[in-house]
């Protein structure tokens, strides 16, 4: 039983990152997808799939950046935790690590990154930085 599903996405990434793993595996949720959209439209990895298992069970396969071609690992940080949740207003929105990173948000308009909420001029609960 997982607890915190999205700490579970960003250790699992992490890890295969470290251990220099192309593909990994995660079980689905709508919030996993969203925020693997955001990882991919910010190039924080190649591309993601979602397959359907036997007994009829979702999963996510990840495809990682080639870490020995580009020589970077992302940092991935989960901020709001389920012990204590962080949530921002849309003008509380800072630059991540001085524009080199970015936040991922969950807002009523949906999981964006700090900048689109800021521009949306929504707030919401703080998931995670990537640098």
């Amino acid at each position: 039983m997982i607890i915190d599903p999205i700490g579970d996405l960003l250790t699992r990434i992490r890890n295969a990152y470290l251990a220099r793993i192309v593909e990994v595996k995660v079980p689905h949720s709508k919030i996993r997808a969203d925020i693997l959209k955001i990882l991919k439209k910010n190039k924080y990895l190649s591309d993601f799939e979602i397959t359907s298992e036997d007994n009829n069970k979702k999963s996510i396969l990840i495809t990682l950046n080639n870490v020995r071609v580009t020589k970077y690992i992302p940092t991935l940080k989960r901020i709001s935790k389920p012990g204590q949740r962080i949530y921002v207003a849309a003008k509380d929105i800072k630059k991540s690590r001085n524009g080199h990173g970015i936040y991922v948000v969950s807002t009523p308009k949906g999981v964006v990154t700090g900048y689109e909420a800021r521009s949306l001029n929504v707030g919401g609960e703080l998931l995670c930085e990537v640098y």
